[in-house]
């Protein structure tokens, strides 16, 4: 073997040993929720009932929503969710003619929602009558580094989110179909 073959073969040695580190070094990565639920109700009194970024009183979880701006970008609001915990948020885009809503969150403590850097879009179409709200969100766990606690990886914020989208809709859908 020349030296300058012995010299490649030590060299791909040493990135065969290498590389898996790599991989394994990485952070966390960007997570997605999407849930959606049809209410039997027009869209235009689904749209009513949802909005409007200053008043998420529809969520069975907010306690309370303070908030400035209306539903213009850059408009805030914070929730305080039942039990304490405020969230503060930002409204990023807005349409009443599409009927969609993007804002993310500013700051929340990851005891309550342990998530970062979470954006979110809430919509309404109209489905023949009735109303397709759809609710997704993209966000990383709430422990930024390797190795998270498991109160704090990817799928404890899979699961928050989640619940949370679906105790939204599913309150929403009973008050909406009830008459409310």
């Amino acid at each position: 073997m020349t030296l300058k073959a012995g010299f490649a073969l030590g060299l791909a040695f040493a990135f065969a040993a290498v590389l898996p580190t790599f991989a394994e070094a990485h952070g966390p990565t960007r997570q997605k929720v999407k849930e959606t639920i049809e209410i039997n109700a027009p869209v235009d009194k689904v749209w009513a009932a949802i909005g409007n970024f200053q008043d998420m009183s529809w969520h069975p979880a907010v306690e309370k929503t303070e908030g400035e701006g209306g539903n213009e970008p850059g408009a805030t609001r914070t929730l305080t969710l039942k039990g304490g915990a405020p969230v503060e948020e930002i409204l990023d885009r807005y349409s009443a003619e599409n009927r969609m809503l993007k804002y993310r969150i500013t700051k929340v403590a990851v005891e309550a929602i342990p998530v970062t850097n979470y954006s979110s879009t809430l919509s309404a179409e109209d489905a023949g009558g009735k109303t397709l709200v759809t609710w997704r969100g993209a966000f990383y766990r709430g422990y930024p580094n390797n190795d998270p606690p498991e109160n704090l990886n990817d799928a404890a914020a899979i699961k928050a989110v989640t619940g949370i989208y679906q105790a939204g809709l599913t309150a929403l859908k009973a008050s909406l179909e009830a008459g409310g």
